[in-house]
């Protein structure tokens, strides 16, 4: 353990911390993969281990904080540092006691046969601990996970690293993947834009949901699956709240009934308009079965490739911002309609679905009083008194039911019927 001059110390280019973030300006983020540690790489990271994880352009209050913290107490925790003097764990507290004018840090530091897999594996261990002061944001967190499993290690083991489950590990690799496939997409076709990391930081729950609405209805029709998944996508892209991607329940019915009439035409691609398949042999052609996914995939490459110029404009001509800008809100304006549609839908079929419901769940207790009666006759332990008491209730709400389940019914259905009959003779038959 010794006492560091903090300008002798370096940024670890490599933190978790800020992994994601890095990718907030392409140009800088170059520098740091060919050289990390001059000024001017080092000057990045100190930037970005106090902004906001997913809006590096600001402040993060979690860093006043512990600047707050560091001036009134002080550091009670020593840092840790390689041979060479770079930081593998008290990179954020570094960058704030430098803030605070402070001239040096207490460190513990590494022998010099350490690798840097070591180094990472020791960064993991600490940072992941409960009592650490600031979490990993969500996508950080996702490439550490991808980063141990690229060493080799079983999902078993990283899961238990990452204090959470396998199932749940599987979940975030799949997430990760399906970000950095849309990453890809997003790419212009003279790849000067394209979506970044942490256009993804305040989508985690969205994205945890859309994965397990995939694996659903997946194991019954891949195909529509990928639909529902391009779909809850672009509304994600879009930026709409979690309750609204949420109403995409079924990704060809929600652009059938609710969308493909409010696209600007030239996003309205839809199966007919694809190439058909040949069936060999017959001379027949078919709709190709995957026309829907197609459709919906151009669908969301038009949203992200906006997005991801729309996130570039102060780098690329104005013509060109302008022209994300005005697609960009129309392909909202276009989800926004469809989803309001299919909320109110979503609201009167629940409307609809309610009576019902609650009626199932009476039936359900129904059942459930008889055998409670049955063991409490068995057991000579029932009161009667009470019993019939509760019967008689039970009545004056059958006669309510019936007399509005009956309201405006010239030839009720069975049920009904029998309802009516029933209350109306004072008693069940």
């Amino acid at each position: 353990m010794i006492e560091a001059p903090l300008n002798s110390l370096f940024f670890n280019p490599a933190t978790h911390r800020i992994r994601a973030q890095r990718s907030h300006d392409p140009v800088r983020d170059a520098q740091l993969d060919s050289d990390p540690f001059v000024a001017t790489s080092q000057q990045y990271l100190a930037h970005l281990l106090q902004a906001e994880p997913k809006d590096p352009n600001r402040r993060d209050p979690e860093f006043d904080e512990l600047l707050r913290s560091l001036k009134e107490f002080g550091q009670n925790d020593p840092g840790l540092i390689t041979h060479e003097g770079v930081l593998v764990n008290g990179n954020t507290r570094a960058a704030a006691l430098r803030e605070l004018g402070v001239p040096s840090m207490r460190v513990g530091v590494l022998p010099e046969s350490f690798t840097w897999e070591d180094i990472n594996a020791i960064e993991l261990s600490l940072q992941l601990r409960k009592d650490h002061r600031r979490d990993y944001s969500y996508i950080n967190r996702l490439l550490a996970m991808e980063e141990q499993a690229a060493l080799g290690r079983t999902p078993e083991k990283i899961a238990k690293e990452f204090r959470t489950t396998a199932d749940v590990y599987r979940q975030e690799r799949w997430i990760l993947s399906e970000i950095r496939d849309q990453i890809e997409r997003s790419r212009s076709s003279d790849r000067s834009t394209a979506l970044r990391l942490i256009d993804f930081e305040d989508h985690k729950e969205k994205l945890k949901e859309l994965q397990r609405a995939y694996t659903k209805m997946h194991a019954v029709d891949p195909n529509r699956a990928d639909v529902l998944k391009e779909l809850r996508l672009a509304a994600i892209s879009l930026g709409f709240a979690k309750t609204d991607v949420r109403l995409i329940e079924d990704g060809v019915e929600f652009r059938e009934k609710y969308l493909d009439d409010k696209l600007p035409r030239d996003a309205h691609a839809t199966a007919d308009e694809e190439d058909a398949i040949v069936v060999p042999g017959l001379g027949v052609s078919i709709a190709g079965a995957t026309d829907a996914v197609a459709a919906a995939r151009a669908l969301t490459d038009d949203v992200i490739k906006a997005k991801a110029a729309r996130g570039a404009a102060s780098v690329i001509p104005e013509e060109q911002a302008r022209a994300a800008n005005a697609a960009f809100d129309e392909l909202k304006g276009a989800f926004d309609v469809a989803l309001d549609i299919a909320g109110r839908q979503a609201r009167l079929k629940k409307r609809k679905q309610l009576a019902p419901a609650r009626l199932a769940d009476a039936c359900a207790s129904i059942d459930q009083c008889v055998v409670d009666l049955v063991n409490a006759r068995a057991s000579r332990s029932l009161d009667e008194e009470d019993f019939d008491d509760a019967v008689l209730k039970l009545h004056v709400s059958l006669s309510k039911l019936a007399k509005q389940a009956g309201r405006g019914l010239e030839e009720p259905g069975a049920g009904v019927a029998w309802l009516l009959d029933a209350v109306g003779r004072g008693g069940l038959r």
